[in-house]
């Protein structure tokens, strides 16, 4: 389950959808705009379940209440390397919008962040460049989908 704050560019959005839909993710929960270009996400719209929402903390809150474990895709002080983090198999994956990241607020409903390691410049991947890498990561724990 993928829940993004909102995204500045449709493309991001769809990128991310298209590999949610590689990756067996039934549901992306979209706030903001959340529009999807059919030619970027392809046949992932088939299977990819799009919920458009106006914020992301009410979202967040209600995946806790449901049971998921929050992950943020976040740089933070406490949050943990891509490459060793454990995903839990009920996991909902937060992501943050492309130039701000997850905010204070949204980080309050956020039970562990994970980042991935940068060793030249910029400090950050693109947001669907990193969001691939933290689904295909998920997806390497728990490859019997």
């Amino acid at each position: 389950m993928l829940a993004c704050a909102p995204l500045r560019t449709r493309a991001n959005l769809s990128s991310i959808v298209r590999t949610a839909g590689c990756c067996g993710i039934g549901r992306v929960v979209a706030c903001g705009n959340g529009k999807v270009d059919p030619d970027v996400a392809r046949d992932s719209l088939d299977h990819v379940t799009i919920e458009v929402r106006r914020t992301l903390p009410p979202v967040l809150k209600d995946l806790r209440s449901a049971g998921y474990r929050v992950v943020g895709l976040e740089q933070t002080t406490n949050s943990h390397s891509l490459h060793e983090f454990s995903f839990p198999r009920k996991t909902a994956l937060a992501i943050g919008n492309e130039r701000l990241g997850l905010t204070e607020e949204e980080l309050q409903f956020v039970d562990d962040c994970v980042e991935i390691p940068v060793w030249g410049m910029p400090h950050s991947y693109n947001v669907a460049t990193a969001t691939a890498m933290a689904l295909y990561e998920y997806c390497k724990q728990f490859p019997e989908g």
